[in-house]
């Protein structure tokens, strides 16, 4: 990995008069310069993007890189979508390009504007990644509806505790005052906003409140991918990609009899650890996961085998995801903190695990970090990537 560039998830592109075109336009300047590439040397694009046409109106966004900078006319691209794992799969594509020897240099995007509609209508647009009028029809806000029900599934093999929950979302916001890029990075909050006061942390849909809810958001990551070698890159070690059905209820059901609530996520994860050569968790310094709601984060943590399955609780309460901590989980904010501009998200992981492991992630630093983890994971969970970056 040459280098890489994320934009502000604070701004609001719309109201600054600006439309996708300029989003894609800035990403693809500054993550051309962080890479010290030129674009003559790009070989290939890939841009992962979820709900263009929905947001925008604007499809065929793998054109936007050439329509933005001319000198990319004529370079191979395409467009991926996989719901919020739409950045993971983009970078897959262009890893294939590369390990096949078709190219030698990949520049690999996530974009996605999403503040151009009022809330109800955006989480009606979401709600395409489900499986539409089979699940969730009647519930007012789908995702939370069906991470609402994930707890529901938890609670029944486990028990869940809520305050767990609310107690990720407080230290994703937390960890995101750090981060300069992050969209919550200013937010501030009272005492009762990490609690279950209906005032100050409402419910928005089932056993979801508004702190366990990822945020709407503009943005866009770029890294640029090459088989050159240069010294002091981050590299991706290892992989893995599991795609299974849309609904929600057919895969806790497949998983009725079985210890991880997601085994294809856990298979994601493991496949990604044997690729890297890694024996488990244990060999990572950190890990950048996919925290759409507080509840896929708690899915996480025992996935990736933090705790054994059921037990996420114990490493939330035991200081263990803390900076510092035993494996730091999310230190850019994640998605609650850091924002979710969802074909943006599985790239903007990769870029801040790479940070992590070259020392450039400035104040939310893990010290000494060499090996992070990733997971992105789209819609309930129905594609997932996971990363080792070293």
């Amino acid at each position: 990995m040459l280098g890489g560039y994320q934009t502000d998830f604070a701004r609001n592109w719309v109201k600054q008069g600006l439309d996708v075109s300029d989003l894609v336009g800035e990403v693809v300047r500054e993550t051309l310069a962080a890479a010290r590439v030129a674009p003559r040397d790009v070989g290939v694009i890939h841009v992962g993007n979820a709900f263009g046409q929905l947001f925008t109106g604007q499809g065929q966004l793998g054109g936007m890189p050439a329509t933005v900078r001319p000198e990319l006319w004529g370079v191979p691209a395409t467009r991926h979508e996989a719901a919020c794992a739409s950045g993971g799969v983009a970078l897959l594509s262009a890893m294939a390009d590369l390990e096949s020897g078709r190219y030698d240099t990949a520049l690999v995007l996530g974009v996605e504007v999403e503040r151009t509609v009022p809330g109800d209508v955006a989480a009606q647009h979401l709600g395409a990644a489900a499986w539409v009028g089979r699940e969730g029809e009647r519930a007012k806000y789908l995702w939370p509806h069906m991470f609402s029900e994930l707890t529901e599934e938890y609670d029944r093999r486990y028990g869940i505790d809520e305050a767990d929950l609310r107690a990720i979302a407080e230290l994703n916001y937390r960890n995101a005052r750090a981060n300069p890029n992050a969209q919550t990075r200013a937010w501030r909050f009272g005492p009762a906003s990490f609690t279950a006061d209906d005032e100050a942390n409402p419910l928005v849909q089932g056993r979801v409140r508004r702190q366990d809810c990822s945020q709407m958001t503009d943005g866009a990551a770029g890294v640029v991918l090459s088989t050159r070698h240069r010294d002091g890159a981050a590299r991706i070690l290892g992989w893995g990609h599991r795609t299974v059905g849309l609904s929600l209820a057919a895969k806790t059901e497949r998983s009725r009899d079985e210890p991880y609530v997601m085994p294809h996520v856990r298979q994601a994860i493991t496949d990604a650890f044997g690729r890297a050569g890694l024996a488990g968790v244990e060999d990572l310094d950190g890990i950048e996961t996919h925290d759409c709601f507080t509840m896929s984060e708690y899915l996480a943590i025992d996935h990736f085998g933090i705790t054994e399955p059921g037990c996420s609780w114990q490493a939330v309460r035991d200081g263990s995801l803390e900076i510092g901590g035993r494996i730091p989980v999310n230190p850019s904010g994640g998605l609650i903190g850091g924002g979710h501009p969802v074909g943006a998200t599985g790239v903007r992981m990769v870029l801040d695990a790479a940070k992590q492991v070259t020392g450039t992630a400035g104040e939310y630093q893990v010290e000494g970090a060499r090996r992070f983890g990733t997971l992105n994971i789209g819609g309930s969970t129905t594609t997932t990537v996971a990363f080792v970056i070293g």
